[in-house]
């Protein structure tokens, strides 16, 4: 008589029970993805850090979880069937995971190469049609954007907002949509442009020339910050190169799966800076946490692209946040006092994309008359996680009420952060609480001390 016995079924969602054939990858992903998420150890370390597994408890909408529905497909194990395709849209990448993980899965490469194969093999024909007008035809073009900018502006300041609220109330129009329509920035009344020159000279002794990256939709809808920003490295002796050539970082594209536009719009920016002599600048400085996570990854981005990987590693290693570039450099203005009680939200990009987290706050200990007031879970994802909160409203509203009773239990006036998505995100929560609390990038906070200086 047999004493074989028979294995349980296998659960693609299940990490422990999981043990797929030797990989044949079946043209999902490559091999260096598939060896970056074979390292996954299914120690479940990243389960606490992740807010969507946080949220519902879902294994398959956890780091681990999505890990093993790549593998599956990538295995053809499991098929690439609308519900993982739904699991795997929830993610927001905030990228907490990597920061948790022992054995340093790079999470975001591996979701973001995901996220190509889906767009590349199962996109329907309108969302491709989308993805190619915004990534294509939009964002890699200033002017475009500008155009679609005055626009909005024009809209926003008009009656048509509160019509669509009304309207929304009412069951007139989806419900989305005016979600949509009171998640949207406003715009900047005069939106941020390079100077003629393209270098805003130091005040002061000169120390250093720095390229400034622009951004798409900070010069939009945060045109006195990049202003802020421009003055506060001027008044810390840097002159400031602003290539008017200069394109949209890509972060959007990656994250929607659209490679080839991302790696078109890196080219582009490389060329922009070396045109300025990227060889003679001491950093390439950026004040949006997420754009900054993407062109520190253009090395990667471009590895096989043999006119420019060697390009995007020098562009790559000039790059840093602006807290990052002025905390090593040293801060030189003079800084008078700004009272306020703040508390500081660690953009996800910035912390765990980056290693970013002491430097903002020493920064603000700078500040007389700052009291820094910590949140609990500060590192935590507020839900923006670029266009997420649109795409996905109600997972994003969820993340977002536990990161405002965070904000509020701090009894802060002033909520302090470094990427604009965070910003817009949680200010629009804080304005549905009715709070009186504002959101305000940390060089706006460091601008208003250096004006208070000069004011003495």
């Amino acid at each position: 008589m047999s004493t074989a016995t028979h294995a349980p079924p296998i659960d693609p969602y299940d990490p422990l029970t999981h043990v797929p054939p030797s990989p044949g990858l079946q043209g999902f992903i490559g091999e260096e993805d598939y060896e970056a998420l074979v390292k996954c150890v299914h120690c479940g370390l990243c389960l606490n850090e992740c807010p969507t597994y946080r949220a519902n408890g879902l294994e398959p909408d956890s780091p681990r979880g999505r890990l093993y529905l790549i593998r599956a497909v990538a295995e053809g194990t499991l098929p690439l069937s609308d519900e993982v395709e739904h699991h795997l849209d929830q993610c927001l990448v905030c990228r907490a995971c990597e920061t948790a993980c022992p054995s340093n899965v790079q999470f975001g490469q591996v979701m973001e190469a995901a996220r190509h194969a889906i767009l590349e093999t199962k996109a329907t024909p309108q969302r491709r049609l989308l993805t190619a007008l915004a990534f294509r035809h939009l964002f890699p073009h200033p002017r475009r954007l500008e155009l679609v900018g005055r626009l909005v502006r024009w809209y926003q300041r008009s009656p048509f907002p509160a019509l669509v609220q009304r309207a929304a109330r009412a069951g007139i129009v989806p419900r989305r949509l005016a979600v949509m329509e009171r998640m949207a920035p406003r715009l900047s009344d005069a939106f941020f442009s390079a100077p003629p020159t393209a270098v805003v000279p130091a005040t002061g002794p000169r120390r250093f020339a720095v390229g400034m990256v622009s951004g798409c939709i900070m010069p939009l809808a945060f045109a006195p910050t990049n202003h802020a920003t421009v003055r506060v490295l001027s008044a810390n002796g840097c002159d400031v190169v602003i290539p008017p050539t200069q394109r949209c970082c890509g972060a959007l594209a990656s994250h929607a799966g659209d490679e080839d536009s991302a790696a078109s719009m890196a080219r582009a920016n490389i060329d922009a800076f070396e045109a300025h002599g990227l060889d003679r600048l001491e950093s390439i400085v950026i004040n949006s946490a997420g754009c900054g996570a993407q062109l520190k990854g253009y090395g990667h981005l471009l590895r096989h692209d043999p006119a420019y990987a060697m390009r995007a590693q020098s562009f790559a290693a000039k790059v840093e946040d602006v807290a990052e570039f002025l905390v090593r450099v040293g801060v030189t203005a003079n800084l008078g006092p700004v009272h306020r009680t703040v508390t500081y939200q660690d953009a996800c990009h910035l912390v765990h994309g980056q290693g970013v987290r002491a430097q903002p706050r020493e920064l603000l200990a700078l500040i007389p008359g700052i009291s820094l007031v910590e949140m609990r879970d500060s590192t935590r994802c507020c839900g923006s996680a670029g266009i997420y909160n649109i795409l996905q409203p109600e997972m994003s509203a969820t993340i977002l009420e536990a990161k405002l009773d965070n904000v509020c239990a701090t009894a802060a006036t002033c909520v302090v952060a470094s990427n604009p998505g965070c910003l817009l995100q949680i200010n629009m929560g804080l304005r549905e609480r009715g709070l009186e609390l504002d959101g305000k990038h940390l060089v706006d906070i460091l601008d208003e001390s250096i004006t208070a200086a000069a004011s003495v």
